[in-house]
């Protein structure tokens, strides 16, 4: 981890089209290499594309690989690159929303979502929001944990810990903005069923507790890589009407809807990596045995 970590630290002093080609060369790599990522990458593609034929599949699920491949580049420049060297990588639109939402005074939740580009497009928000708290969750590594957090904790107003609730009631409460991602599953407690690509989907409750004791609007906030090397386009989408409604399963079905429009724009930049569909509603069979 010392070593790697050092390489992408000196990787990094390379320009920006270079690192993008490394980073489509080192997907490649990982495609052939991880062949359990590789099954759930296309398991997620079997049931989100099925009227994708397999080639077509196999094809995206390789460029998921390369987004991924270049998400690690990207994170190094994130953690490390300065302000001079990132900001022309930088356009941002629907600041209007944000600034509409922000000017209410019951604090903003951004609704992220887990993107290759999720590392880079924070710390390229930076440019344009004066206060952002991201929640994290630790990572399994300790090193690699220490790191994210110090480098995050330099770039950003603060860092609040997905499990301390009382610490992010109390800064949306304040006013401030917090960048919250909640597509991932932590099994059925805190969670509903609800359709995400048309798949039962267990969905995080989260968000509506956090719009119900605070107040606060819920912009989503999606990023995307854009081609020929012109860096990234990060976009602020109004706020959600009628959030949340008392209905948590209408809700969790809105913040799907949501964020797969979004996905659907640029498949092959979401984490198709990670098991969303691993926890099933009652009697439903395992997704991911092989």
């Amino acid at each position: 981890m010392w070593f790697g970590l050092g390489l992408l630290r000196l990787l990094i002093l390379l320009p920006y089209p270079i690192l993008l080609k490394l980073g489509n060369a080192l997907g490649k790599l990982l495609y052939s290499l991880l062949a359990k990522r590789r099954h759930i990458t296309t398991t997620n593609l079997r049931l989100c594309f099925p009227e994708l034929d397999e080639q077509a599949r196999e094809k995206l699920a390789q460029e998921s690989f390369q987004a991924l491949g270049v998400a690690i580049f990207e994170s190094a420049l994130a953690w490390w690159a300065s302000d001079r060297r990132l900001r022309p990588l930088q356009r941002m639109e629907g600041m209007e929303h944000y600034e509409k939402a922000l000017a209410q005074g019951r604090g903003v939740i951004l609704l992220g979502g887990h993107y290759s580009t999720l590392e880079i497009s924070g710390r390229l928000a930076r440019f344009h929001l004066d206060e952002l708290y991201p929640i994290y969750k630790n990572a399994k590594n300790p090193l690699f944990n220490a790191l994210m957090l110090r480098t995050r904790k330099l770039h950003y107003t603060g860092i609040l810990d997905s499990h301390d609730m009382r610490s992010i009631v109390r800064t949306l409460k304040a006013g401030k903005t917090i960048w919250y991602a909640p597509d991932q599953d932590f099994g059925h407690n805190h969670s509903v069923f609800a359709p995400f690509f048309d798949v039962p989907t267990a969905t995080l409750l989260m968000t509506m507790r956090l719009a119900k004791l605070t107040g606060a609007p819920v912009l989503p906030a999606v990023s995307e890589r854009l081609p020929g090397n012109q860096g990234y386009l990060s976009t602020v989408l109004p706020a959600l009407e009628d959030f949340p409604s008392g209905d948590d399963v209408r809700d969790a079905t809105l913040i799907n809807a949501t964020m797969e429009a979004q996905i659907r724009r640029n498949p092959a930049q979401y984490l198709w990596a990670h098991r969303r569909f691993k926890t099933r509603p009652a009697g439903e069979p395992a997704i991911y045995d092989s």
